[in-house]
């Protein structure tokens, strides 16, 4: 299975690559994606996971909205699908 963001579930996708003659190749496109040890704030310990820069603010925004989550569940729900 390949890596993809806890909270948003961005992963590798796939594109072309097109010249200035319009010829066509495959490609592809990487999500940015990065290994970081975080707080967990439902248990309080330090969680390592895989999560995009998106991802990211987006817990950044839940922290400052005082919304609830859990990084564990969060990275379980992620591989089960």
């Amino acid at each position: 299975m390949s890596k993809s963001c806890i909270v948003n579930g961005k992963t590798t996708t796939t594109g072309m690559n097109v010249s200035h003659s319009k010829r066509r190749t495959k490609r592809l496109i990487k999500a940015n994606l990065l290994k970081k040890r975080l707080l967990n704030p439902a248990s309080g310990r330090v969680v390592t996971v895989i999560v995009s820069a998106r991802g990211l603010r987006t817990l950044k925004k839940w922290d400052r909205e005082g919304k609830s989550y859990d990084l564990v569940e969060m990275k379980r729900l992620n591989a089960l699908v």
